[in-house]
């Protein structure tokens, strides 16, 4: 598994019941979480939460709160620094299981030793791109919604990361690589964590399966004569690592070599055991 142990303003404080409860700064969140088929094992804990969110059977959900909290406030993570709210889709605009990727870009990265240029599509609040920017990469993010370009941009901001080393786009993430492609533009590292579904900002359809290998088949073309790595992340359920790294196998490693990994992404729970977060595909030359 890839877990995401090094924390210390998040935490998973206990699982069960369809639910989880977590901790972000000082704030305790209740959140669904089908994957959490198991009883709590700590039922006290539960009763202390800040805000929990109801799923309705209709679809969607809301928010109840038990006391009255910021409109957002942060949380960090090794010197980054990121706001979280409570939106209303239960997301807080972070995942951060996903710091186990940020860790092993940055460690690429700051171990190449020379100039790299990173692609981050789907690129959300921005915790990939940061985390790439800060170990000294120039990184494009592309987000096909306007709101989470800009809330990525504050928390550049909030971070103190170099404006000058990321470039912010909204636009399509097929079409934003095809065009890269004819400028001729290529990149070191390239990332993508898609939607199982979604829309992009023309009203383009996105549904994973059918568009995921395509994408990465023309992500592919993008890497440089020197490339370091490829990620692809997935909360799609079903789509098991193999998937992905059958993906990269085809396209990043053939002709290139290196090593293609993929397993869980996972977070440590306090209560005990570890809360099952996706999958996530990597590759990186030798």
């Amino acid at each position: 598994m890839f877990i995401a142990d090094g924390w210390t303003d998040y935490e998973v404080i206990d699982t069960g019941n369809g639910e989880k409860l977590e901790r972000w700064g000082r704030v305790i969140l209740r959140r669904p979480d089908p994957q959490t088929i198991w009883p709590p094992q700590n039922e006290a804990l539960w009763s202390k939460c800040d805000a929990h969110y109801h799923r309705s059977p209709k679809g969607g959900g809301e928010w109840e709160f038990m006391k009255r909290l910021p409109e957002r406030w942060e949380v960090g993570y090794k010197g980054l620094r990121f706001y979280v709210r409570p939106t209303g889709f239960k997301h807080t605009g972070l995942f951060p299981e996903q710091a186990v990727n940020w860790d092993w870009m940055g460690g690429l990265i700051r171990g190449a030793k020379r100039p790299v240029r990173v692609l981050n599509l789907f690129g959300y609040t921005g915790g990939a791109t940061l985390a790439c920017a800060a170990a000294g990469a120039h990184v494009t993010h592309v987000d096909a919604a306007k709101g989470m370009v800009q809330w990525a941009g504050e928390n550049r901001a909030l971070s103190g990361v170099d404006g000058t080393k990321v470039r912010w786009i909204v636009d399509d993430a097929l079409k934003f690589v095809q065009r890269e492609q004819r400028r001729g533009n290529r990149y070191e590292g390239i990332l993508m964590d898609p939607p199982s579904y979604g829309r992009g900002p023309g009203g383009e359809v996105w549904k994973l399966e059918n568009e995921l290998f395509g994408l990465v088949m023309e992500c592919e073309k993008l890497l440089g004569d020197r490339p370091l790595f490829m990620l692809i992340n997935s909360y799609t359920t079903g789509l098991q690592p193999a998937v992905l790294s059958n993906m990269l196998a085809m396209t990043a490693a053939r002709g290139r070599g290196g090593l293609v990994s993929a397993d869980e992404i996972v977070l440590p729970v306090t209560a005990g055991g570890v809360l099952p977060c996706g999958a996530s595909g990597r590759w990186q030359a030798e």
